[in-house]
């Protein structure tokens, strides 16, 4: 099999025309130096309208540069199955991640997680590339997922997408409002997070959808990105997401947390359009339709 090396185009704007070419590199297209010595021992490593760049060459206002990424290899044991594939370009692939699977192996999923199957998926699409997860769901949340195919795109997206949850609480809320509580990890807890003042500011906004069978389905939007936060500051005010036994939810209508990554939006890095994935909840409406 020929792997197809992974690659990003970058257009050169006025403001740095007749720069140096590594000016334009790290302050425009956020290349590291780490990165940029790299991509300097690698053949073709950056290129200018179809030929190599030097660092020190000058670059003009509309030059097409094109950056090729070292060889990477798949880290993870790939393994056959369904992915629900949402959106794909060079740079990025975003799948519907199923509940009940976990993103990266840990002891007891070695070879059922998401990036198990994300291998198997480059393989046949002839794409060599790390697992990089841009956002990472729990076990049983499910939705949206973006997983970097080079390293450049997995250190800038991180900060820039705009995320939008769904979920159902238990209790009636209505209206919209802002959890601004601090999170730490609970006392004699490995992962359980708990409101403590000594603990990291997290701001969580959420907007009542509609209300039925002591439920509420919710439309959530994170300003900080904290472990756990949603399912934390929802059992703080006394509406814990249905189905989380960990924060006090039930298990006797919903199997799993009722939390799905419902929106992601985001502006492509290299040509600058915006970008909206949507994943609708759908199974959370069939459910949440059917309380009485």
């Amino acid at each position: 099999m020929e792997n197809k090396r992974s690659e990003t185009i970058f257009i050169v704007p006025q403001s740095f025309d007749r720069m140096n070419a590594e000016i334009f590199l790290r302050k425009h297209c956020a290349v590291s130096a780490r990165l940029l010595t790299r991509l300097k021992r690698t053949e073709n490593g950056i290129t200018r309208n179809g030929e190599l760049l030097r660092s020190i060459d000058k670059v003009n206002a509309g030059d097409v540069i094109t950056i090729k990424f070292p060889d990477e290899e798949i880290s993870v044991e790939p393994t056959e199955g369904k992915l629900d594939v949402l959106f794909e370009n060079k740079n990025i692939l975003a799948v519907n991640k199923p509940p009940f699977m976990p993103v990266h192996p840990v002891h007891d999923h070695i070879f059922d997680t998401l990036a198990n199957i994300v291998a198997y998926y480059q393989i046949q699409n002839d794409e060599i590339y790390t697992f990089r997860a841009v956002n990472r769901l729990d076990r049983n949340t499910s939705g949206i997922v973006i997983i970097a195919k080079n390293r450049l795109t997995a250190s800038i997206l991180p900060n820039t997408v705009k995320k939008k949850y769904t979920a159902i609480c238990e209790g009636e809320l209505f209206g919209s409002g802002t959890i601004d509580a601090p999170l730490a990890l609970k006392e004699g807890h490995t992962i359980c997070r708990e409101v403590r003042a000594d603990g990291v500011r997290a701001v969580t906004h959420w907007k009542s959808l509609a209300v039925k069978g002591n439920h509420t389905m919710l439309e959530l939007v994170l300003e900080t990105g904290r472990t756990h936060q949603i399912r934390a500051h929802m059992a703080h005010i006394g509406h814990p997401l249905a189905g989380d036994d960990m924060y006090g939810g039930h298990l006797d209508i919903f199997d799993r947390q009722c939390l799905h990554c419902s929106q992601a939006e985001f502006e492509d890095l290299y040509s600058g359009e915006k970008i909206v994935i949507d994943c609708p909840a759908k199974e959370f409406w069939d459910k949440f339709n059917k309380l009485v």
